[in-house]
């Protein structure tokens, strides 16, 4: 499978149609970015597009594999074509997901060796458990919220978000247990369920707006952060004694107003690139 062949051939066909390669990306849901990059060989279309990217273009998905027009007859040789295309593909799939087995293994290892080095060296000390069951609570927490993620890559984030949301708080009540401290489980939690409802929140948006707008999404999100902020510090007051806003909380606040400016006008700036394209 050769993706620059298959690049040039996304572009004729794109020509071929009169469509910009932000009009693509558009009837994509994606950014004119990976259009870009697909048609220089830098990467592929994902599959879960490949059928509507198809009939856009009018061809079939077999033509947009091989890279080139092909012609139904003789049918034998379409047909061995086309099977040569999907083993291709499903190579291209496994390789993928093998490199990503790979490192997730490789993480697991580490997170395994880690937790042979504490109970060793705790052990080693003081002849019993100590210290070491806060560092083991904090690495099974760290691999289950990345293992997902490793593994599966872009789809691993909403794995990763569930057990995020169903293990953040037993952890912090293991935690508050551990180091006899109880306002660990009690701010902890209060402040993890806004950040937990944040966090979501921003998924969700980038999941629905992300591919098409990523600038103007960054740009929202930098906004919704300003609020975020000021709940925590709100929440903090309550449960302690410290101040709604200090100097620091002004400078985040100011800082996330600048990057969220710097997002709009990138994608303003970005808008007027595309359309100046596509009315030349």
């Amino acid at each position: 499978m050769n993706q620059t062949a298959i690049g040039n051939f996304i572009a004729r066909c794109r020509k071929k149609q009169k469509l910009t390669q932000a009009q693509l990306a558009e009837k994509l849901n994606i950014t004119d970015r990976a259009v870009s990059k697909w048609e220089t060989g830098k990467s592929m279309p994902d599959s879960s597009i490949m059928l509507e990217l198809c009939a856009i273009l009018d061809i079939t998905v077999n033509e947009l594999l091989s890279g080139e027009e092909i012609e139904m007859e003789p049918y034998e040789n379409y047909e061995k074509k086309a099977e040569e295309n999907l083993l291709a593909l499903k190579q291209k799939e496994e390789n993928t997901l093998s490199k990503n087995r790979i490192i997730a293994i490789l993480f697991s290892v580490t997170c395994f060796i880690g937790v042979v080095v504490c109970l060793t060296c705790d052990i080693a000390i003081a002849g019993h458990l100590t210290w070491s069951p806060i560092p083991l609570s904090s690495i099974a927490l760290a691999w289950v919220l990345c293992f997902p993620n490793i593994l599966l890559g872009k789809r691993g984030i909403t794995v990763s978000l569930i057990a995020l949301s169903v293990f953040i708080i037993p952890y912090l009540y293991l935690l508050s247990f551990l180091l006899k401290v109880h306002t660990i489980f009690t701010i902890g939690t209060a402040m993890a369920i806004p950040a937990i409802l944040f966090l979501w929140l921003i998924s969700a948006l980038f999941a629905r707006m992300g591919k098409t707008k990523p600038l103007w999404t960054l740009g929202i999100s930098l906004l919704a952060a300003v609020p975020f902020v000021f709940i925590i510090n709100l929440i903090l007051a309550r449960l302690i004694d410290e101040p709604i806003l200090d100097v620091w909380d002004v400078l985040t606040v100011f800082l996330l107003l600048v990057l969220a400016f710097v997002a709009f006008v990138g994608d303003h700036h970005k808008k007027r690139m595309e359309k100046g394209k596509s009315d030349c």
